[in-house]
C-alpha cells in the first residue's frame, strides 16, 4: 500500500506554506515565469559555480572571496525575498528591490576592483569608500531583516550604537567611543567586520555543505531516511515516534534548519502518530524535539559548529564532530526513552505488518547512506573540511547512478546547484550581520567586559568554585535561549561565544565545552516556550495548540537542557583528557539517570508510577548525572531500589487480580 494512502500526509503546497509562516528563510517569492525568474535561476546557479571554483582551486584572495560572496547574497536576496510578507504573492519584483539589487552587485564588487588602491592607502578612506561602506552595513542589516528576521537585525543595530555612544554608556559598559569613520573601516575595510570571519567560514565550508545536501535531496535520500526509519523502528511500542526521533536524527545530518526538519520529516510521521492515538500536541512535540536534534547530530552539524573551528582556532572539525557525537547519542537517546515510556503508560501500539514498509527493498538502497559515510572517512583521514564537502558532493553522484531511480542526472544536477545557493543566501546575510556584532565585540572589548562580569556577578551569590561556574551556565543558558527565540542558530552562537563562553573559560571549562554549552542552548531555543519555532511548524502540522506543543517538545527534550552541564562539569564526555574505562563509566550512569528521570517525569517505568517514586525517580537521575562519585554510587543504589519496587508491586498487582 502507499504511504499517502495509509497516512494522510502533507502536500507539498501545505509544507510551502507552514514553511513561509514558520521559517523566515523559506518566505521568499515565487516568480513562476517572467524576466527575473531566469535572472533568479541563473544568478544562483553562477553563484554556485563561483563557489565550486574559487573551493577547488582557491585562487582568489580571501577578502575578495568573501567581498563577491557578500555581492552575489546580498543582490539575490533583494530579488527574492520581498520587504513585506504580504508581497509573496506577486509575480513581479518591486523597482526599488532591482535598485538594491544592483548597488548590492556594485558593493561586491569594490573591494575586487579597489584592491590595490585600498591597501595602498594604508586605512586611510577616501569619501568613495565611506559611502561604500556605509551602504554595505545598511543593505546587509535589511537583507537579514527580509532573509533571516528582525530580531537578530535588531540586536545588530544596537550593537553598531553601542559601538558610536560608548562615551555615555553606564558603569562596566562604558568606553571610549567610536565616530562613524571608525565604525565603517571595521565594518567593511578590515577583517573584524562584514567580512570576517563568520562569513569566511559561510563562503567556504557551510556553502560547500550546503550543496553536498541539496545533491542528497535529489537522490532521494529524505524519503529513505523516512523508509529506514520505520523498518528498524516502526513495529516497536509508541513505534511511529521512535520513527520520527530515528528519521530526524538522520534528516539532521542534511538539514541545518530545525523548522524545515519538523516540516519535511514531520510531514509523515506525524499523521502517522496520530493515526495510532498519539495526542497532537505530543506528536507535534516528539518530531520538534527530535528535529532540532538534528542540528546537534555529527557528522554534519548546524551551520554554527564550522563556526566553532574559527573560532577556538586549533582545532579540526573533525575534533568538534567526535566530541559533540555522544552529547547527540545521549540526547536522542533521552527523546526515546521519554516516549517509550509515554506509550507504555498510555498503551499505544506499533505498525502493523500492512502498514510496514517492505524490509527487503527498504535495505536494498542502504547505499544511499554511503556519502554520509564518505564524509566520515575523509575527515577521520585528516581531510580539510572543504576538500572532504567537495569529494562527498562526487560521491554522491557517482553513488547515485546505482539504480536508475535515484540516479542524478544533468538537470537534477543543476537544480541542486540552484538549491543549494538559494540555501545559502539567509546563511550568507546571517554571518555578515553577525560580523558586526563580532566587530564590536572585537573593537570595544565587550567580550572581556561581559565575561568579567557575569563571573563578578556569580560570585556576589556565591563563594565557592563550583558555585560560580555553575551560576555562570545557568545565566549563559538564559541569555542563549531569549537570543535564540528569535535569532538563527549561527547569529546566536556569535554572540554568545564572543560575549558569554568566555566567562565560562575564565572559570577553568575547557575551551571546546564552553564553545558547544552556548551551541547546544542556541539550538535547544527553537523548541523552548514562548517562542518556539519548531514546535509551533510541528504544531501547524499535528493541528494542535503552539504552546503546549512547545511545553511537550521541551519535556521531551529535557535531557537537553541537562547535557551541556554535564559535558562542562564532566569534559570526558566530549572525549577531553580521559580514558575508555571512565568514559563508559560516564556514558552509562549519564544514560541511566535519564532512564530514571525520563520515568520519573512521565510517571510510568514498569508500571504507572506513585508521586513519591517520581520524585525519587528523579532525585535518582539527578545524581547519577552529577559528576561525582558519591552521588553516582547513592544514585546507583536509588535507581537498583526503585526497579526492584516496581518489580515486586508489579507482581504483587497480577497476584491481587489472580485471586480476584
Amino acid at each position: 500500500m502507499d504511504k499517502d494512502e495509509k497516512f494522510e500526509t502533507l502536500t507539498e503546497e501545505q509544507q510551502r506554506e507552514l514553511l513561509e509562516k514558520y521559517d523566515p528563510e523559506s518566505s521568499t517569492r515565487k516568480l513562476e515565469s517572467g524576466f527575473f525568474k531566469w535572472i533568479i535561476f541563473y544568478g544562483l546557479l553562477a553563484f554556485s559555480l563561483f563557489q565550486l571554483v574559487a573551493s577547488i582551486f582557491q585562487f582568489i584572495p580571501r577578502q575578495l572571496l568573501l567581498s563577491i560572496h557578500l555581492g552575489f547574497a546580498l543582490s539575490l536576496v533583494f530579488l527574492l525575498f520581498p520587504a513585506r510578507k504580504k508581497n509573496l504573492k506577486k509575480n513581479k519584483v518591486a523597482w526599488y528591490d532591482v535598485v538594491l539589487s544592483v548597488i548590492s552587485i556594485g558593493i561586491g564588487a569594490y573591494w575586487p576592483l579597489m584592491q590595490d588602491d585600498i591597501v595602498s592607502r594604508v586605512g586611510m578612506m577616501t569619501s568613495l569608500d565611506f559611502y561604500v561602506g556605509f551602504a554595505a552595513m545598511i543593505l546587509v542589516l535589511e537583507a537579514t531583516r527580509r532573509a533571516v528576521g528582525l530580531p537578530i537585525t535588531i540586536i545588530a543595530t544596537v550593537f553598531i550604537l553601542y559601538m558610536y555612544y560608548g562615551r555615555i554608556m553606564p558603569g562596566f559598559l562604558a568606553h571610549r567611543g567610536f565616530d562613524w569613520d571608525d565604525i565603517v573601516k571595521t565594518m567593511f575595510f578590515t577583517s573584524e567586520g562584514i567580512l570576517g570571519t563568520p562569513l569566511y567560514v559561510s563562503a567556504t565550508f557551510i556553502f560547500l555543505f550546503l550543496l553536498f545536501g541539496a545533491f542528497l535531496v535529489k537522490t532521494g535520500v529524505g524519503q529513505y531516511f523516512n523508509d529506514l526509519a520505520v523498518a528498524i523502528a516502526g513495529k516497536r511500542v509508541g513505534g511511529p515516534a521512535k520513527v520520527a526521533i530515528f528519521s530526524s536524527a538522520l534528516q539532521g545530518t542534511i538539514s541545518g534548519s530545525s523548522v524545515a526538519n519538523v516540516v519535511t520529516s514531520g510531514s509523515f510521521t506525524i499523521p502517522m502518530m496520530k493515526k495510532l492515538g498519539y495526542r497532537k500536541e505530543f506528536a507535534g512535540g516528539v518530531e520538534a524535539a527530535a528535529s532540532t536534534g538534528g542540528q546537534l547530530m555529527p557528522p554534519v552539524m548546524g551551520a554554527a559548529a564550522f563556526l566553532m573551528v574559527e573560532f577556538i582556532g586549533g582545532i579540526s572539525y573533525w575534533d568538534i564532530a567526535k566530541a559533540a557525537a555522544i552529547p547527540a547519542v545521549l540526547y536522542f537517546t533521552g527523546i526515546w526513552i521519554m516516549t517509550h515510556f509515554e506509550a507504555k503508560r498510555v498503551g499505544l501500539r506499533g505498525l502493523s505488518d500492512e502498514e510496514m514498509p517492505n524490509k527487503k527493498e527498504v535495505f536494498k538502497q542502504i547505499y544511499l547512506l554511503l556519502p554520509i559515510l564518505t564524509v566520515i572517512i575523509l575527515l577521520v583521514s585528516g581531510m580539510s573540511v572543504m576538500r572532504a564537502a567537495l569529494w562527498s558532493i562526487v560521491a554522491t553522484i557517482v553513488i547515485s547512478g546505482i539504480r536508475k531511480a535515484t540516479r542524478i542526472g544533468f538537470r537534477d544536477a543543476v537544480d541542486a546547484l540552484v538549491d543549494g545557493a538559494r540555501t545559502a543566501l539567509s546563511v550568507a546575510v546571517a554571518t555578515a550581520c553577525a560580523g558586526i556584532i563580532v566587530g564590536v565585540v572585537t573593537k570595544t572589548g565587550l567580550g572581556l567586559t561581559m565575561a568579567n562580569g557575569l563571573v563578578d556577578l556569580a560570585a556576589d551569590l556565591t563563594n565557592t568554585a563550583q558555585g560560580k561556574l555553575l551560576l555562570t551556565l545557568f545565566f549563559t543558558m538564559i541569555a542563549s535561549l531569549i537570543l535564540g527565540m528569535g535569532s538563527p542558530t549561527t547569529a546566536n552562537y556569535v554572540i554568545t561565544s564572543t560575549i558569554a563562553a568566555p566567562a565560562i573559560i575564565l572559570l577553568g571549562a575547557p575551551e571546546l565545552s564552553a564553545h558547544l554549552f552556548v551551541f547546544y542552548f542556541g539550538i535547544v531555543a527553537d523548541i523552548t516556550p514562548p517562542v518556539a519555532l519548531a514546535a509551533f511548524a510541528a504544531a501547524g502540522v499535528s493541528g494542535g495548540e503552539p504552546i503546549k506543543t512547545g511545553v511537550n517538545a521541551a519535556k521531551l527534550a529535557i535531557a537537553a537542557f541537562i547535557i551541556p552541564y554535564m559535558f562542562v562539569l564532566s569534559p570526558e564526555l566530549l572525549m577531553i583528557d580521559t580514558t575508555i574505562p571512565e568514559l563508559l563509566w560516564v556514558v552509562f550512569t549519564a544514560v541511566t539517570g535519564m532512564i530514571a528521570i525520563g520515568a520519573g517525569i512521565i510517571g510510568y517505568w514498569f508500571r504507572r508510577m506513585y508521586a513519591i517514586e517520581r520524585l525519587v525517580a528523579v532525585a535518582a537521575g539527578l545524581m547519577l548525572i552529577y559528576p561525582e562519585g558519591m552521588t553516582d554510587i547513592i544514585g546507583l543504589i536509588t535507581f537498583i531500589v526503585l526497579i526492584g519496587l516496581q518489580f515486586f508491586v508489579k507482581r504483587e498487582d497480577k497476584v491481587l487480580k489472580a485471586t480476584a
